[in-house]
Protein backbone atom coordinates (compact mmCIF):
# COMPACT_ATOMS: atom_id res chain seq x y z
CA UNK A 1 0.00 0.00 0.00
CA UNK A 2 1.42 3.56 -0.95
CA UNK A 3 2.48 5.75 1.53
CA UNK A 4 0.23 8.72 1.66
CA UNK A 5 1.97 12.48 1.64
CA UNK A 6 2.35 14.32 4.12
CA UNK A 7 -0.49 17.01 2.40
CA UNK A 8 -3.03 13.60 2.63
CA UNK A 9 -2.21 12.66 5.98
CA UNK A 10 -3.07 15.88 6.98
CA UNK A 11 -6.20 16.76 4.45
CA UNK A 12 -7.68 13.27 5.93
CA UNK A 13 -7.04 12.44 9.36
CA UNK A 14 -9.61 12.08 11.64
CA UNK A 15 -9.11 11.46 15.59
CA UNK A 16 -11.61 8.60 15.52
CA UNK A 17 -10.46 6.63 12.81
CA UNK A 18 -6.86 7.40 12.23
CA UNK A 19 -4.58 5.04 10.30
CA UNK A 20 -3.80 1.82 11.40
CA UNK A 21 0.13 2.65 11.69
CA UNK A 22 -0.52 5.84 14.03
CA UNK A 23 -1.19 3.40 16.85
CA UNK A 24 2.73 2.54 16.40
CA UNK A 25 3.95 5.67 15.33
CA UNK A 26 1.74 8.97 15.25
CA UNK A 27 4.90 11.20 14.38
CA UNK A 28 4.41 11.13 10.56
CA UNK A 29 0.49 12.52 11.31
CA UNK A 30 1.83 14.83 13.79
CA UNK A 31 4.19 16.44 11.45
CA UNK A 32 1.97 16.45 9.08
CA UNK A 33 -0.86 18.17 10.74
CA UNK A 34 1.88 20.77 11.82
CA UNK A 35 2.84 21.66 8.40
CA UNK A 36 -0.55 21.94 6.53
CA UNK A 37 -2.99 21.79 8.92
CA UNK A 38 -1.94 23.07 12.39
CA UNK A 39 -5.23 24.20 13.52
CA UNK A 40 -7.56 21.59 12.50
CA UNK A 41 -11.42 21.19 12.37
CA UNK A 42 -12.23 17.80 12.51
CA UNK A 43 -15.11 16.17 11.61
CA UNK A 44 -17.03 16.05 14.56
CA UNK A 45 -16.41 20.20 14.91
CA UNK A 46 -13.75 19.79 17.77
CA UNK A 47 -10.37 21.63 16.89
CA UNK A 48 -6.77 19.50 17.15
CA UNK A 49 -3.82 21.38 17.78
CA UNK A 50 -0.40 20.03 16.81
CA UNK A 51 1.71 23.33 17.31
CA UNK A 52 3.72 23.87 20.74
CA UNK A 53 3.02 27.35 20.60
CA UNK A 54 -0.83 27.30 20.01
CA UNK A 55 -0.75 23.98 22.77
CA UNK A 56 1.11 26.69 25.46
CA UNK A 57 -1.27 29.47 24.93
CA UNK A 58 -4.85 27.13 25.27
CA UNK A 59 -2.77 25.60 28.57
CA UNK A 60 -2.63 30.03 29.51
CA UNK A 61 -5.49 31.15 28.56
CA UNK A 62 -8.34 32.20 30.99
CA UNK A 63 -11.16 31.59 28.53
CA UNK A 64 -10.96 27.60 28.75
CA UNK A 65 -12.72 24.64 30.48
CA UNK A 66 -11.49 21.37 31.77
CA UNK A 67 -14.65 20.68 33.19
CA UNK A 68 -15.71 17.56 31.11
CA UNK A 69 -19.87 17.04 31.63
CA UNK A 70 -21.00 18.32 28.25
CA UNK A 71 -18.28 16.21 27.04
CA UNK A 72 -18.47 12.94 28.66
CA UNK A 73 -22.41 12.89 29.29
CA UNK A 74 -22.84 11.37 25.91
CA UNK A 75 -20.11 9.23 26.25
CA UNK A 76 -20.67 7.58 29.28
CA UNK A 77 -24.47 8.09 30.27
CA UNK A 78 -25.10 7.95 34.06
CA UNK A 79 -22.57 5.37 35.18
CA UNK A 80 -19.51 4.98 37.73
CA UNK A 81 -17.54 6.02 34.95
CA UNK A 82 -19.29 10.06 34.50
CA UNK A 83 -19.32 10.12 38.22
CA UNK A 84 -15.55 9.68 38.48
CA UNK A 85 -14.27 11.15 35.67
CA UNK A 86 -16.51 13.83 36.26
CA UNK A 87 -15.54 14.07 39.73
CA UNK A 88 -11.64 14.05 39.71
CA UNK A 89 -9.12 16.69 40.23
CA UNK A 90 -8.31 16.99 36.45
CA UNK A 91 -11.29 17.40 34.78
CA UNK A 92 -12.51 20.22 37.14
CA UNK A 93 -12.52 24.17 37.38
CA UNK A 94 -11.93 26.54 39.89
CA UNK A 95 -13.01 26.53 42.97
CA UNK A 96 -13.30 23.13 43.20
CA UNK A 97 -10.18 22.49 41.17
CA UNK A 98 -8.37 25.21 43.17
CA UNK A 99 -9.34 23.38 46.54
CA UNK A 100 -8.70 19.84 45.67
CA UNK A 101 -5.69 20.65 44.46
CA UNK A 102 -4.23 22.82 47.47
CA UNK A 103 -4.62 19.77 49.46
CA UNK A 104 -3.26 17.55 47.23
CA UNK A 105 -0.14 19.61 46.47
CA UNK A 106 0.18 19.80 50.24
CA UNK A 107 0.26 16.15 50.31
CA UNK A 108 3.35 15.54 47.39
CA UNK A 109 5.41 18.89 48.20
CA UNK A 110 9.08 18.78 47.98
CA UNK A 111 9.55 17.14 51.82
CA UNK A 112 6.78 14.47 51.13
CA UNK A 113 8.87 13.90 48.20
CA UNK A 114 12.23 13.22 49.84
CA UNK A 115 10.91 11.46 52.86
CA UNK A 116 9.60 9.22 49.72
CA UNK A 117 13.11 8.16 48.52
CA UNK A 118 14.60 5.54 50.56
CA UNK A 119 11.49 3.61 49.94
CA UNK A 120 11.64 4.23 46.25
CA UNK A 121 15.35 3.14 46.30
CA UNK A 122 14.88 0.22 48.10
CA UNK A 123 12.08 -0.23 46.23
CA UNK A 124 14.13 -0.20 43.05
CA UNK A 125 16.85 -2.07 44.37
CA UNK A 126 14.72 -5.07 44.82
CA UNK A 127 13.32 -5.05 41.32
CA UNK A 128 16.99 -4.86 39.85
CA UNK A 129 17.79 -7.94 42.35
CA UNK A 130 15.56 -10.30 40.59
CA UNK A 131 16.14 -9.13 36.85
CA UNK A 132 19.56 -9.34 37.71
CA UNK A 133 18.86 -13.38 38.58
CA UNK A 134 17.08 -13.65 35.49
CA UNK A 135 19.52 -12.07 33.49
CA UNK A 136 22.13 -14.60 34.84
CA UNK A 137 19.85 -17.58 34.22
CA UNK A 138 20.08 -16.20 30.10
CA UNK A 139 16.76 -15.21 30.19
CA UNK A 140 14.73 -11.97 29.00
CA UNK A 141 12.62 -9.75 31.43
CA UNK A 142 10.36 -7.54 30.38
CA UNK A 143 11.16 -3.79 31.46
CA UNK A 144 7.07 -3.19 31.94
CA UNK A 145 6.00 -6.14 33.99
CA UNK A 146 8.91 -6.75 36.06
CA UNK A 147 9.72 -3.37 36.65
CA UNK A 148 8.31 0.27 34.77
CA UNK A 149 4.84 -1.08 35.99
CA UNK A 150 5.55 -2.57 39.83
CA UNK A 151 6.95 0.78 40.65
CA UNK A 152 4.47 3.39 40.51
CA UNK A 153 1.74 0.90 41.92
CA UNK A 154 3.99 0.63 44.98
CA UNK A 155 4.80 4.38 45.32
CA UNK A 156 1.03 5.34 45.39
CA UNK A 157 -0.16 2.46 47.61
CA UNK A 158 2.64 3.61 50.11
CA UNK A 159 2.10 7.00 50.00
CA UNK A 160 -1.98 6.57 50.88
CA UNK A 161 -0.89 3.54 52.73
CA UNK A 162 -2.71 0.71 51.46
CA UNK A 163 -2.45 -2.38 52.83
CA UNK A 164 0.16 -4.09 51.09
CA UNK A 165 -2.05 -7.59 50.34
CA UNK A 166 -4.68 -5.36 48.81
CA UNK A 167 -2.57 -3.60 46.08
CA UNK A 168 -2.67 -6.51 43.49
CA UNK A 169 -5.61 -5.32 41.77
CA UNK A 170 -4.77 -1.64 41.82
CA UNK A 171 -3.26 -2.01 38.24
CA UNK A 172 -5.83 -3.54 36.75
CA UNK A 173 -8.03 -0.81 37.47
CA UNK A 174 -6.12 1.87 36.63
CA UNK A 175 -5.77 0.47 33.46
CA UNK A 176 -9.56 -0.02 32.72
CA UNK A 177 -10.62 3.36 34.21
CA UNK A 178 -7.91 4.79 31.85
CA UNK A 179 -8.96 3.25 28.67
CA UNK A 180 -12.27 4.65 28.74
CA UNK A 181 -10.75 7.71 28.13
CA UNK A 182 -9.98 6.81 24.98
CA UNK A 183 -11.87 8.73 22.09
CA UNK A 184 -13.93 5.76 20.76
CA UNK A 185 -13.52 3.53 23.52
CA UNK A 186 -15.85 0.13 22.79
CA UNK A 187 -18.57 -1.06 25.07
CA UNK A 188 -16.24 -3.70 26.17
CA UNK A 189 -13.87 -1.21 27.42
CA UNK A 190 -16.72 1.05 28.55
CA UNK A 191 -17.88 -2.17 30.65
CA UNK A 192 -14.64 -2.87 32.47
CA UNK A 193 -13.88 0.61 33.02
CA UNK A 194 -17.56 1.15 35.49
CA UNK A 195 -16.71 -2.05 37.31
CA UNK A 196 -13.30 -0.83 37.99
CA UNK A 197 -14.54 2.35 39.31
CA UNK A 198 -17.65 -0.11 41.03
CA UNK A 199 -14.75 -2.08 42.60
CA UNK A 200 -12.75 0.25 43.64
CA UNK A 201 -14.86 2.59 45.21
CA UNK A 202 -16.35 0.09 47.07
CA UNK A 203 -13.12 -1.18 48.81
CA UNK A 204 -12.33 2.42 49.02
CA UNK A 205 -14.82 3.54 51.46
CA UNK A 206 -13.93 0.63 53.59
CA UNK A 207 -10.48 1.85 53.65
CA UNK A 208 -11.39 5.48 54.42
CA UNK A 209 -13.79 4.31 57.27
CA UNK A 210 -11.07 2.14 59.15
CA UNK A 211 -8.95 5.07 58.18
CA UNK A 212 -11.20 7.46 60.00
CA UNK A 213 -11.74 5.53 63.25
CA UNK A 214 -7.76 4.72 62.80
CA UNK A 215 -6.18 7.56 61.36
CA UNK A 216 -2.02 7.32 60.88
CA UNK A 217 0.70 10.70 60.75
CA UNK A 218 -0.79 12.82 58.30
CA UNK A 219 2.84 13.79 57.46
CA UNK A 220 3.57 10.47 56.52
CA UNK A 221 -0.28 9.24 55.28
CA UNK A 222 -1.22 11.09 52.45
CA UNK A 223 -5.11 9.51 52.82
CA UNK A 224 -5.23 10.90 56.54
CA UNK A 225 -3.95 14.29 55.18
CA UNK A 226 -7.17 14.20 52.90
CA UNK A 227 -9.46 12.97 54.93
CA UNK A 228 -8.14 15.43 57.95
CA UNK A 229 -7.93 18.70 55.34
CA UNK A 230 -6.45 21.79 56.51
CA UNK A 231 -6.49 22.82 60.24
CA UNK A 232 -9.34 24.93 60.71
CA UNK A 233 -9.72 25.50 57.14
CA UNK A 234 -10.97 22.84 53.52
CA UNK A 235 -11.54 19.55 53.54
CA UNK A 236 -13.09 17.14 50.88
CA UNK A 237 -16.07 15.67 50.60
CA UNK A 238 -16.80 12.09 50.45
CA UNK A 239 -17.27 11.91 46.88
CA UNK A 240 -14.17 14.16 46.06
CA UNK A 241 -11.62 11.96 48.62
CA UNK A 242 -12.79 8.85 47.21
CA UNK A 243 -12.52 9.92 43.83
CA UNK A 244 -9.50 11.63 43.83
CA UNK A 245 -7.63 8.78 45.96
CA UNK A 246 -8.72 6.73 42.41
CA UNK A 247 -7.21 9.98 40.54
CA UNK A 248 -4.22 9.86 42.71
CA UNK A 249 -3.49 6.22 41.57
CA UNK A 250 -4.39 6.56 38.15
CA UNK A 251 -2.41 9.81 37.45
CA UNK A 252 0.78 8.61 39.26
CA UNK A 253 0.42 5.15 37.66
CA UNK A 254 0.29 5.87 33.92
CA UNK A 255 1.99 8.60 33.82
CA UNK A 256 5.61 6.89 35.86
CA UNK A 257 5.26 3.43 33.96
CA UNK A 258 5.21 5.26 30.45
CA UNK A 259 7.69 7.40 31.58
CA UNK A 260 10.02 4.49 32.21
CA UNK A 261 8.79 2.29 29.57
CA UNK A 262 9.14 4.87 26.71
CA UNK A 263 12.44 6.37 28.45
CA UNK A 264 14.12 2.96 28.48
CA UNK A 265 12.57 1.83 24.85
CA UNK A 266 14.86 5.33 23.83
CA UNK A 267 17.80 4.29 25.27
CA UNK A 268 18.10 0.79 23.66
CA UNK A 269 16.99 2.60 20.15
CA UNK A 270 19.87 5.15 20.48
CA UNK A 271 23.06 3.25 22.29
CA UNK A 272 25.02 6.32 21.65
CA UNK A 273 22.70 8.34 23.87
CA UNK A 274 22.23 5.15 26.12
CA UNK A 275 26.31 5.22 26.43
CA UNK A 276 26.77 8.96 26.99
CA UNK A 277 24.41 9.27 29.89
CA UNK A 278 26.31 6.10 31.37
CA UNK A 279 29.47 7.87 31.04
CA UNK A 280 27.95 11.42 32.53
CA UNK A 281 25.42 10.64 35.21
CA UNK A 282 25.03 14.29 36.22
CA UNK A 283 22.68 13.73 32.84
CA UNK A 284 20.10 11.88 34.43
CA UNK A 285 17.28 15.25 35.51
CA UNK A 286 18.17 16.09 31.68
CA UNK A 287 17.44 12.47 30.56
CA UNK A 288 14.32 12.57 32.16
CA UNK A 289 13.10 15.49 30.66
CA UNK A 290 13.95 14.82 27.21
CA UNK A 291 12.48 10.93 27.65
CA UNK A 292 9.09 13.20 28.47
CA UNK A 293 9.35 15.33 25.32
CA UNK A 294 10.47 12.51 23.23
CA UNK A 295 7.37 9.95 23.75
CA UNK A 296 5.23 12.15 26.32
CA UNK A 297 2.95 9.50 28.25
CA UNK A 298 0.13 11.72 28.28
CA UNK A 299 -0.86 12.05 24.24
CA UNK A 300 -3.65 14.37 24.29
CA UNK A 301 -5.50 16.67 26.70
CA UNK A 302 -8.62 18.46 26.15
CA UNK A 303 -10.42 21.80 26.88
CA UNK A 304 -13.60 23.99 25.79
CA UNK A 305 -13.80 27.59 25.15
CA UNK A 306 -15.82 29.57 27.55
CA UNK A 307 -15.41 32.66 25.08
CA UNK A 308 -15.24 33.13 21.46
CA UNK A 309 -11.19 32.72 21.16
CA UNK A 310 -8.52 32.93 18.38
CA UNK A 311 -6.21 29.84 18.35
CA UNK A 312 -3.42 30.20 15.82
CA UNK A 313 -4.96 33.32 13.78
CA UNK A 314 -8.79 31.53 13.17
CA UNK A 315 -11.64 32.57 15.51
CA UNK A 316 -14.01 30.20 17.08
CA UNK A 317 -16.95 30.13 19.27
CA UNK A 318 -17.98 29.65 22.87
CA UNK A 319 -18.53 25.97 23.19
CA UNK A 320 -15.89 24.59 20.89
CA UNK A 321 -14.17 21.87 22.20
CA UNK A 322 -10.13 21.60 21.28
CA UNK A 323 -8.17 18.70 21.41
CA UNK A 324 -4.22 19.12 22.29
CA UNK A 325 -1.78 17.38 20.82
CA UNK A 326 1.02 17.07 24.15
CA UNK A 327 2.90 14.42 21.63
CA UNK A 328 2.52 16.98 18.45
CA UNK A 329 3.79 20.09 20.16
CA UNK A 330 6.89 18.27 21.66
CA UNK A 331 7.89 17.78 18.53
CA UNK A 332 7.84 21.16 17.40
CA UNK A 333 10.90 22.10 15.58
CA UNK A 334 10.26 25.96 15.99
CA UNK A 335 10.38 25.02 20.01
CA UNK A 336 12.86 22.08 19.61
CA UNK A 337 15.89 22.21 17.45
CA UNK A 338 16.76 19.42 15.98
CA UNK A 339 13.06 18.01 17.45
CA UNK A 340 13.44 14.57 15.96
CA UNK A 341 16.62 13.84 17.61
CA UNK A 342 16.50 12.30 20.79
CA UNK A 343 19.01 14.01 23.08
CA UNK A 344 20.34 13.14 27.30
CA UNK A 345 21.80 16.50 27.49
CA UNK A 346 19.28 18.85 25.53
CA UNK A 347 18.65 22.16 27.11
CA UNK A 348 16.37 24.31 27.24
CA UNK A 349 13.74 21.72 26.78
CA UNK A 350 10.39 23.24 27.93
CA UNK A 351 8.43 20.00 27.21
CA UNK A 352 4.28 20.16 27.80
CA UNK A 353 4.22 16.77 29.10
CA UNK A 354 3.28 17.59 32.78
CA UNK A 355 0.58 19.86 31.20
CA UNK A 356 1.16 23.70 32.12
CA UNK A 357 -0.24 26.73 34.31
CA UNK A 358 -2.77 25.97 37.38
CA UNK A 359 -3.31 22.17 35.62
CA UNK A 360 0.27 21.31 35.50
CA UNK A 361 0.01 17.78 36.89
CA UNK A 362 -0.04 18.28 40.85
CA UNK A 363 1.93 15.05 41.11
CA UNK A 364 4.95 15.54 37.94
CA UNK A 365 7.81 16.07 40.78
CA UNK A 366 6.73 12.83 42.30
CA UNK A 367 6.98 11.15 39.05
CA UNK A 368 10.28 12.68 38.24
CA UNK A 369 11.68 11.39 41.10
CA UNK A 370 10.59 7.66 40.21
CA UNK A 371 12.37 8.18 36.89
CA UNK A 372 15.71 9.82 38.10
CA UNK A 373 16.05 6.83 40.68
CA UNK A 374 15.02 3.83 38.54
CA UNK A 375 16.46 5.01 35.41
CA UNK A 376 20.01 5.85 37.37
CA UNK A 377 19.77 2.36 39.09
CA UNK A 378 18.97 0.50 36.39
CA UNK A 379 22.10 1.77 34.35
CA UNK A 380 24.42 1.56 37.03
CA UNK A 381 23.25 -1.93 37.91
CA UNK A 382 23.74 -3.46 34.17
CA UNK A 383 26.59 -2.37 31.83
CA UNK A 384 24.64 -3.31 28.77
CA UNK A 385 20.60 -2.60 28.35
CA UNK A 386 19.60 -4.25 24.90
CA UNK A 387 16.24 -4.86 23.25
CA UNK A 388 15.28 -8.50 23.22
CA UNK A 389 12.47 -10.03 21.29
CA UNK A 390 9.94 -7.43 19.61
CA UNK A 391 7.92 -4.69 22.19
CA UNK A 392 4.49 -4.59 22.44
CA UNK A 393 2.64 -1.15 21.72
CA UNK A 394 -0.22 0.36 23.98
CA UNK A 395 -2.94 0.55 21.22
CA UNK A 396 -4.15 3.21 23.08
CA UNK A 397 -3.90 6.81 21.11
CA UNK A 398 -4.64 9.12 24.44
CA UNK A 399 -1.48 7.27 26.26
CA UNK A 400 1.48 5.82 24.72
CA UNK A 401 3.55 3.38 26.10
CA UNK A 402 4.76 -0.63 25.84
CA UNK A 403 2.74 -3.40 27.09
CA UNK A 404 5.61 -5.45 26.88
CA UNK A 405 9.31 -4.54 26.47
CA UNK A 406 11.56 -7.42 26.89
CA UNK A 407 15.49 -6.57 27.17
CA UNK A 408 18.82 -8.35 27.52
CA UNK A 409 20.53 -6.93 30.50
CA UNK A 410 24.89 -7.63 31.10
CA UNK A 411 25.98 -8.06 34.14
Amino acid sequence: METPSAAELARTFQLSSPLASFYDDPYPTYRALREHDPVRVLDSGAVFLTRYDDVAALYRSASVSSDKKREFGPKYGDTPLFEHHTGSLVFNDPPSHTRVRRLMLGAVNQRAIVRMEPGVLALVDALLEAMAGRAAAGAQVDLIEDFAAAIPVEVIGNLLSFPREDRAPLRGWSLAILAALEPRPTQAMLDAGNRAVTDFLAYLRDLVAHRRAHPLDPDEDVLTRLIQGEVGGERLTEGELLHNCIFLLNAGHETTTNLLGNGLHALMRFPDEQRRLREDPSLLPAAIEEMLRWESPLQLNNRMLTAASEIGGRRFGEGTFVTLCIGAANRDPAQFPDAERFDVGRKPNRQLAFGHGEHACAGMNVARMEGRIAIGRLLARFPRLEPGDAPTRDRRIRFRGFTTLPARLGG
